[in-house]
């Protein structure tokens, strides 16, 4: 089936409080998996692509779902954008069954390299670290590495046995259900994807990225929904309703930052959005922060300790938010923005 245009984000809704009205909804860990086929058997995984004029839909879909859990969100937006990365690549008939992922994170001391290749059939060695799902998903998009020392996208099938999972070194309590454990390759094979440097020069790598940060909203926006309620009551105090202010201009800067950002990869599908995307994040990613703070401020400790939802939102988001790469991220915009003509900020 092709990727669909027409998503229908009432009946992920449905879906959504279906699971959420069962007695263990609140801890999802046992049915993350359940819950990912029943997007996949409601074909609620093909989201309209980036770029093809939905986009803003695309991003509302991943931003509901992590609002639900992060970890559902985790899953769910690796394996959409697999998706959207086979499709623009030409490879929409790989995606088959099952849930992907996509792991391409480059630290210096794991990297998968492919040994051997005949056509598209390649045979890998070597390692991928924070691979996120790899105990839930069933195939993998990985970044690895030929003599052209260029990134070669490769799909791996997660059920071969030359793959081994090394999870000792994860810790975490956020996120921890997601565990980004490390993959270790041996002669293990797949299949290219495209061809090499990809990855990285295709359009689809920034709006990638901004569906990202429309998950991060999707959680701060849940957990500001939390103050909203408490603010409904008559004894809340003045100081809640002032938390309850500064979250809303939070959220209303991220929120028309975040759809600004979808029009405009919608006009430009093949521009270069790394500016728009890296600005978006930043701006989102301050929204958040300042959910989290003001949320926890005017609430105390109470939804923390009683409240099984918000207590994991309030756990994974930090966790969650450190896919931005922070001051680091933010001086490269800063870069790019020197050099855009004055009267850029002009209303």
């Amino acid at each position: 089936m092709s990727i669909i245009q027409d998503f229908n984000l009432d009946t992920l809704d449905s879906l959504l409080r279906t699971f959420s009205e069962r007695p263990q909804a609140l801890n999802l860990d046992a049915q993350l998996a359940q819950l990912m086929q029943a997007l996949r058997a409601g074909h609620l995984d093909l989201l309209p692509l980036p770029g093809h004029g939905d986009t803003l839909q695309r991003w509302q879909t991943l931003a509901r779902i992590a609002g639900c859990d992060l970890a559902l969100a985790k899953l769910y937006e690796g394996h959409t954008d697999a998706l959207a990365i086979l499709a623009e690549c030409g490879a929409t008939p790989l995606a088959g069954e099952g849930i992907w992922g996509v792991w391409a994170a480059e630290p210096p001391d794991a990297r998968a390299q492919i040994v051997a290749r005949s056509g598209d059939e390649v045979c890998l060695s070597g390692r991928k670290a924070w691979c996120s799902g790899a105990l839930q998903i069933d195939h993998a998009l990985i970044t690895a590495w030929a003599d052209n020392d260029l990134p070669q996208l490769v799909a791996i099938d997660l059920t071969h046995t030359r793959n081994s999972l090394q999870i000792d070194h994860w810790q975490a309590v956020g996120m921890g259900i997601t565990a980004s454990v490390e993959v270790a390759f041996d002669d293990t094979p797949g299949i290219a994807v495209g061809h090499s440097g990809q990855y990285l020069s295709r359009p689809g790598f920034w709006h990638g990225g901004a569906g990202i940060a429309a998950c991060w909203y999707g959680a701060g926006e849940a957990l500001a929904d939390y103050l909203r309620e408490h603010c409904r009551k008559p004894r809340a105090d003045v100081h809640a309703h002032a938390h309850l202010g500064a979250v809303d201009a939070a959220l209303f800067g991220a929120r028309a930052a975040l759809r600004e950002c979808a029009a405009w990869i919608d006009l430009h599908p093949a521009a270069d959005a790394s500016f728009e995307v890296r600005r978006v994040r930043a701006q989102v990613e301050q929204a958040v922060e300042q959910v989290i703070h003001h949320v926890g401020r005017a609430l105390g400790a109470t939804p923390f300790c009683r409240n099984a939802h918000f207590a994991r939102l309030s756990a994974d988001l930090p966790v969650f938010l450190r896919q931005s790469h922070a001051e680091r991220d933010l001086a490269t915009l800063g870069q790019q923005l020197a050099h855009v003509p004055a009267g850029a900020w002009q209303l």
